[in-house]
């Protein structure tokens, strides 16, 4: 289903995210959380891509497969850097072919071992780019549905760390949905406050498409260090600090309070309306069950 479609018929939306695993037994780990998760009917799953592409097979197949094994809409992520126009163009007609119908258009991060990685050089700069050339794809008919693909964008409610100037950044968004961009899906965020001015802030800038809250909850310590690393900028408030220190010496207590402080956002979110909500689940199944449970939501026809 295209993303119009998807977002109007589920409100709110409820999402999740997978990456591609690289070795066997990750593989059928994520199949079983698959298999757990779709019960509970997201409204579609968003399959991450690595900096420079460098998982752009693994990517590519693990949407695939979920196109042709579940009934859940595959969302892949693509990204802007280390590719020309035309690879890029190789990729939209591959999964065109294949029947997917809705992108994820990110600007996306450098290699690794490029710390200097210079964008200039690039055909594609900035995420507003790709989502025109997807546009410009789209015009093109080669995709089966004539509306072609569905484009996501990412939002950042804490501010983008390469984009100290909070009146930079909504320029930066706005351009992106001007390009052609059908929604945003924000990186995650742990105090609602920060999404919620973020979402009238985008009203103000005239950026009108559905905004989905991307939640993630906090499962182990260790966990939380390396959220911190990957979200740049990510803000822990006090309040969950203080429940974690509290916490910090039993592990099932550890999970027990993200999981209770996910739920919590995830109720204060909808009760504000928010168009959808994002779980960031790195490919586990359990919290996100458990929060859904917590919620009420279940099952969902």
């Amino acid at each position: 289903m295209h993303i119009l479609d998807i977002l109007d018929r589920a409100k709110p939306s409820l999402s999740f995210e997978f990456f591609p695993p690289r070795t066997e037994s990750t593989w059928e780990d994520l199949y079983q959380a698959i298999r757990e998760l779709e019960p509970l009917q997201p409204s579609f799953v968003s399959i991450t891509y690595g900096a420079g592409g460098g998982t752009r097979e693994l990517t590519h197949d693990l949407v695939v497969k979920i196109k042709q094994t579940t009934s859940i809409p595959p969302v892949p992520h693509l990204t802007c850097v280390g590719h020309s126009e035309a690879e890029v163009g190789e990729i939209l007609q591959r999964y065109a072919a294949a029947g997917v119908t809705n992108i994820l258009a990110l600007r996306g991060d450098p290699p690794k071992d490029q710390p200097n990685y210079d964008w200039s050089q690039g055909e594609f700069q900035q995420a507003a780019d790709l989502v025109r050339f997807i546009r410009n794809f789209n015009a093109s008919g080669v995709h089966p549905d004539p509306r072609g693909f569905g484009i996501g964008v990412a939002g950042f409610p804490e501010g983008h760390p390469s984009t100290p100037n909070r009146v930079d950044e909504l320029d930066f968004l706005k351009a992106k949905v001007d390009a052609g961009a059908d929604y945003i899906c924000t990186q995650l965020f742990f105090d609602n406050h920060d999404f919620l001015d973020f979402r009238d802030r985008c009203d103000l800038a005239g950026i009108k498409v559905p905004i989905i809250a991307g939640v993630m909850p906090v499962t182990s310590i260790q966990g939380m260090k390396r959220m911190a690393e990957l979200a740049a900028g990510a803000r822990y408030p006090a309040k969950l600090l203080r429940a974690l220190e509290r916490a910090k010496s039993n592990a099932a207590a550890v999970e027990r309070v993200g999981i209770h402080y996910a739920a919590e956002q995830c109720a204060g979110l909808l009760d504000e309306g928010v168009d959808g909500i994002h779980f960031y689940t790195l490919n586990k199944s359990h919290a996100t069950r458990e929060i859904y449970d917590t919620l009420g939501i279940g099952t969902r026809v």
